[in-house]
């Protein structure tokens, strides 16, 4: 069978999937909808939250950045995974037993204020529409290339599917849609990993491979690796710092707290029946987290290695253009790979100086996606890693505008503006509302911004400098009142965007290929995705300093804090 014949029955046969289950776990009330009635098994939650936190950046894109980026790359895998501790650890089970359905619920309850829950909704759609933008960027590459469909087409069916399983079973029908959409993705991360660490170093376990010797030689993977691209004229993979050791610094704390402040990822330990279980869920999700994250590194070098293979397979002897193989003329029709004959010799010279550098594009989104093409790995283990590219975009997708969708219908209408609808109107509502979220989303995958064209990072740094320090607050200090919550977020959100927008010129460089000398005028020589850090400095300041000189919270509110920290029992703390 044909790889496009193969493809297309492979991800047709997910898809049929996910729109079944969708069917049979359609959501009858509100809190099947917004929490799946806060009846999902721990593991199962557990599952669908490694799911839901797994998109297409840590799918298709971070094994990218790192091949690319080496050392430096870490980042990622640092301030993401440390980030879910930190979620787990002093957030989730907090949240929990408060018992509401949305953080701007929790926001507004426990700081007393509609004005605060009005600004952390604004604070949510911000930082969950630029992250889904990463998320439709995925989709379309991933369709593109497997497909052999426009970009534009390939966006419009990924909104299709969304539409129908998040649409028709809400929180209830993607919980179970995650579960099958995990099973599919760290199959098509794991399998092509194993295979290819076997071919390069005989060993079947990646983790293990990345630190072994090369099949038939007494040379280190990583050594070797460091050689071909020392050889090449680029940075040592293994000693690659990203900019500077500050900014690595504060991309990674950035990167940690701001994915413990993301909604779309918070709310899935709303769904379990107690504490207790969030606390477990939170257990399992970073296992099955961790057997992707742990695999990514070896996938980067390995990628890295046979790219460079493939187009020099001998030292200092090119590959013929003409005589290119499959996986690059394929990669070549989506724009995402590009040749230009600088000297006329007919070969594909690929080095660091953009002056002789005649591979003068290769995107780094392409890299796990034509791993297995470079690794000449049977057509069904590549139709696989297509299947499993959108379903970590269309898993991450669909929990993204659940929470953008719960935000609109029930913190603005059903809690704000029309708190007189009943359950049948609100859920009406939220699926209104989740349309109108797949519609905003489709056209930010067509359109999208300058400044969050090449990274979901800056979504990770708006959470940071808004959410995350107002949770923190909210549950730990109970001396925070809402004018210093208020104030904080504005403060950190808006020192955020002012500094990303200052610098949308070199945005997209900053998230995806600078490699040079620092700018000057960045601040301290902190990139602006890495900023958000910073804003959360500025939001935890300015919060502190309002708090002290303005009114304290309402006693019932300060019992209310010291209720929540209480880690016996599984009852939730209700505001009275």
């Amino acid at each position: 069978m044909s790889l496009q014949a193969m493809t297309y029955l492979v991800v047709g046969l997910t898809f049929a999937m996910y729109i079944g289950i969708a069917i049979w776990a359609r959501a009858g009330t509100t809190k099947d909808f917004y929490v799946a009635g806060s009846g999902v098994n721990p593991i199962a939650n557990g599952m669908a939250t490694a799911a839901d936190w797994m998109s297409a950046a840590s799918f298709i894109s971070m094994a990218g950045l790192i091949a690319f980026m080496g050392y430096g790359g870490s980042v990622f895998l640092m301030g993401w995974t440390g980030g879910y501790v930190l979620l787990a650890m002093l957030l989730a089970p907090y949240l929990r037993k408060f018992g509401k359905f949305t953080v701007p619920e929790f926001i507004g309850e426990r700081f007393y204020s509609n004005g605060a829950r009005v600004v952390a909704v604004i604070c949510l759609i911000i930082a969950s529409v630029t992250y889904v933008i990463g998320q439709m960027k995925g989709i379309g590459v991933a369709f593109s290339r497997f497909l052999e469909v426009d970009y534009n087409l390939g966006l419009v069916i990924g909104m299709g599917i969304v539409f129908i399983y998040a649409v028709l079973g809400g929180m209830k029908g993607i919980t179970y849609t995650q579960i099958a959409q995990y099973c599919v993705l760290i199959l098509a991360y794991t399998i092509p990993a194993i295979f290819i660490s076997i071919s390069l170093t005989g060993n079947p376990i990646p983790q293990l491979g990345l630190g072994s010797t090369m099949s038939g030689s007494e040379v280190f993977l990583l050594d070797r690796l460091d050689q071909v691209l020392r050889d090449t004229g680029f940075l040592e993979y293994t000693t690659n710092v990203r900019l500077s050791l500050t900014n690595m610094f504060m991309y990674t704390l950035s990167l940690m707290i701001g994915t413990a402040g993301l909604p779309h990822v918070i709310i899935r330990f709303f769904t379990v029946p107690k504490v207790a279980d969030a606390r477990s869920s939170a257990g399992w999700a970073l296992v099955f987290i961790a057997i992707l994250y742990t695999t990514a590194p070896s996938v980067a070098a390995m990628a890295r290695l046979n790219l460079i293979n493939t187009i020099e397979p001998t030292p200092g002897e090119y590959m013929v253009y003409d005589e290119r193989p499959n996986w690059i003329r394929n990669w070549e029709k989506t724009g995402l790979l590009a040749f230009e004959d600088k000297n006329g010799d007919g070969r594909i010279a690929y080095t660091s100086d953009p002056a002789t550098n005649e591979m003068v594009k290769v995107d780094r989104d392409i890299m796990v996606l034509a791993n297995p093409e470079i690794a000449r790995l049977p057509n069904w283990v590549i139709a696989l890693v297509a299947a499993g590219g959108l379903a970590a975009a269309l898993s991450t997708a669909a929990g993204l505008l659940l929470a953008i969708s719960s935000a609109i219908s029930h913190d603005l209408l059903k809690g704000i503006f029309m708190t007189g609808i009943n359950e049948k109107q609100e859920l009406l509502a939220s699926r209104i509302a989740m349309a109108g979220a797949i519609l905003l989303a489709g056209y930010l995958g067509f359109n999208p911004p300058d400044f969050a064209a090449g990274t979901v990072a800056l979504a990770f740094g708006l959470a940071a400098s808004s959410i995350f320090p107002a949770l923190m607050l909210g549950i730990f200090y109970k001396r925070m009142n809402k004018e210093g919550a208020i104030a904080g977020m504005i403060a950190g959100i808006g020192v955020t965007l002012l500094y990303v927008f200052q610098h949308k010129g070199i945005m997209f460089i900053a998230s995806t290929a600078y490699m040079g000398d620092m700018p000057q005028n960045w601040f301290l020589g902190i990139e602006p995705n890495a900023f958000g850090a910073v804003g959360a400095i500025f939001n935890f300041a300015v919060a502190f300093t309002v708090s002290r000189f303005t009114t304290a919270p309402p006693e019932h509110i300060q019992h209310l804090v010291e209720d929540i920290r209480v880690p016996a029992g599984a009852g939730s703390a209700v505001a009275h």
